[in-house]
């Protein structure tokens, strides 16, 4: 019995077991979308630097400008950088986002409802500070 020629066996055996070739390519974004993100993402940073620090609108309004801002720089985020789409990982990155946003919701929701009674239920002080009722 003679052994077998491993060198003509070998690359054949190699070859069967090259099935990450075969796997579809994850969509990684494009050089035209990592600019546009970065071009919204510098747009989104200044445009309520520019509101704090020049005074254009009341207080109040730049606070929600801010905010409203902030929201979108996180979607520009997930979306240019992250790639989080209906499409990858079969939808269940989408997913994960929609299950953590709701429950990020839902803790800033509660907390602020906890410290809004909080506040309101507190035992009212006497103009000295003594903390005697009445």
């Amino acid at each position: 019995m003679s052994a077998p020629d491993v060198t003509t066996s070998a690359p054949a055996n190699r070859a069967d077991h090259r099935h990450d070739l075969a796997a579809p390519a994850h969509s990684h974004g494009s050089r035209q979308t990592y600019l546009i993100g970065f071009a919204l993402s510098a747009v989104l940073t200044a445009i309520p630097f520019w509101l704090v620090m020049t005074g254009a609108i009341d207080a109040q309004a730049t606070g929600y400008a801010v905010i409203a801002l902030a929201v979108v720089q996180i979607l520009v985020h997930t979306s240019c950088f992250l790639h989080v789409n209906r499409r990858a990982e079969g939808g269940w990155t989408m997913i994960a986002l929609i299950f953590t946003s709701v429950i990020l919701l839902i803790t800033i929701a509660g907390s602020l409802w906890i410290m809004y009674h909080l506040n309101s239920n507190m035992m009212p002080m006497d103009a000295a500070g003594s903390g005697e009722l009445r």
